[in-house]
């Protein structure tokens, strides 16, 4: 029997059918920055981070659709071999659905529906935070039933072409999915819940990269696939509390280590918190390679918030720092980890123990409202620009996004050929016509220079799985 999943959807459809669319250790540096006295609102920032994903949507748009300058697009995706692959996200600013960061941006949305789902609700922004999933796991339900891979053809991983990696992950955003619906639609969890199994299953029993089964998955390759078997096989035992995954869990003989990073294409520090949330709700054991998965993981946070043994670099004024590609995606996955484990800690009477000494829950979530990290994307930073867009006075105008820089189909509905819309649009020395509100750009560089320019891709394009993980991080300090 084959178990084919979703690898990557890349739609050929033109552009006109795509409506454009004081604390720990940091130093008191930090606290002189410029831009000190900028207000934040985390709450409209919390809105506007879902509002996002409506602006990334694939497909048939609902009549509740909030971003209005969208329109449908790539309505015939699979037709061309018989198949319905209509629906999804792109990923980011082009017209390109890949699987391995959605599934991963999904099971960042799910996790914070788990674990902030009050808070979401206060804010009456649970709903649109479930119908943001929705849309990513109904999607996936195709693709597991169907040819997975699409760009000029449709091909497939198989029992004869392993992606334990893309299985792995779609299969952890299905079970993380199915504990975010379990209350409001048991049903429709029973059934994520289910696919979750199969796919863990046939990633588990057909092990290899997916990269290797398909070439053409180069965008997004991934560098192994333990780390989303182990990934899906802790959210599947928080979401059945089945033996079957806690024994794999126990029994792997890589835990990982201690992480540098947190993101798409690698999954152990999520694991290892996911884990040593379980030790702390006393569904494990603090011993053996219970014990391993804590530890490192707490020393991930540790580095993260400036006061482990190898700590995350920092710009001039003091942002965590990564990558010059795209690096708040990697802010914003970390500061995840750092509010939930803050509010498991709380709930144990617990605290953190980092080779710098004691840390509270408490100073957790300072650090991740502080100049370093939250408070700093949403403009306490040396050029006062949120690097939300949409958010505040000022923020990227010309953000590298196919629809948000061509004018949008309501607004004239004048076909625009490819060429067009590099010559017209994306070398137009202007704002693009469309805000894509809510999207998280790449950012700064290690100097705290941003270049707001479309063809500036490292820094001004914007992802999903940029966003997904601070949606529970705004909902934490709303």
């Amino acid at each position: 029997m084959q178990h084919p999943v979703l690898l990557f959807h890349c739609p050929l459809v033109n552009l006109y059918q795509m409506a454009p669319k004081s604390l720990l250790g940091l130093g008191l540096s930090l606290l002189l920055l410029l831009q000190g006295a900028v207000s934040v609102d985390y709450g409209s920032a919390l809105t506007k981070s879902i509002l996002y994903f409506e602006a990334q949507r694939s497909g048939k748009l609902p009549s509740n659709q909030r971003a209005k300058w969208r329109g449908d697009s790539a309505l015939k995706d699979g037709g061309d071999a018989g198949v319905d692959l209509v629906g999804g996200y792109y990923d980011a600013g082009d017209n390109v659905k890949f699987g391995f960061p959605q599934a991963f941006t999904v099971t960042m949305l799910s996790w914070s529906v788990i674990d902030f789902g009050s808070q979401l609700s206060a804010k009456k922004e649970l709903d649109n935070a479930l119908a943001a999933i929705k849309w990513g796991t109904d999607y996936f339900i195709k693709l597991t039933r169907r040819l997975m891979f699409y760009t000029a053809k449709l091909e497939m991983i198989d029992e004869q072409h392993p992606g334990s990696d893309l299985a792995g992950e779609t299969a952890a955003a299905f079970a993380a999915a199915s504990i975010a619906f379990s209350k409001s639609d048991p049903d429709y969890s029973s059934q994520l819940l289910g696919h979750a199994k199969q796919l863990f299953d046939f990633a588990n029993s057909h092990q290899g990269m997916y990269q290797n089964s398909i070439p053409q998955a180069h965008f997004y390759s991934s560098s192994g696939f333990q780390d989303e078997l182990l990934w899906a096989a802790a959210w599947l035992y928080r979401a059945t509390n089945d033996k079957t995954y806690s024994d794999y869990l126990s029994s792997s003989g890589n835990t990982g280590g201690t992480r540098t990073m947190f993101s798409w294409d690698d999954k152990y520090s999520g694991a290892q918190v996911l884990v040593a949330k379980f030790i702390l709700e006393g569904k494990a054991p603090n011993d053996g390679n219970w014990g391993n998965y804590k530890n490192q993981g707490e020393q991930f946070i540790c580095n993260v918030i400036q006061q482990g043994s190898n700590n995350v670099k920092k710009t001039n004024a003091g942002a965590l720092w990564w990558d010059p590609f795209n690096n708040l995606q990697y802010t914003t996955s970390a500061l995840f980890l750092t509010a939930s484990y803050s509010d498991s800690l709380s709930a144990a009477k617990d605290s953190l123990n980092c080779p710098a000494g004691s840390i509270s829950p408490d100073d957790l979530i300072s650090f991740a409202r502080s100049q370093a990290c939250v408070d700093y994307i949403l403009g306490k930073n040396p050029k006062g620009m949120s690097y939300m867009v949409g958010y505040g006075s000022s923020f990227p105008q010309q953000v590298h996004h196919r629809g948000a820089s061509i004018v949008s189909i309501h607004e004239n509905g004048a076909p625009v050929t490819c060429q067009e819309g590099f010559d017209k649009w994306y070398n137009r020395q202007a704002p693009n016509p469309n805000v894509l509100e809510g999207a998280i750009v790449g950012g700064p560089d290690q100097g705290d220079n941003y270049g707001d320019s479309r063809s500036n891709f490292q820094q001004a394009e914007a992802a999903t799985a940029n966003s997904g993980p601070i949606v529970g991080v705004l909902a934490r300090l709303a």
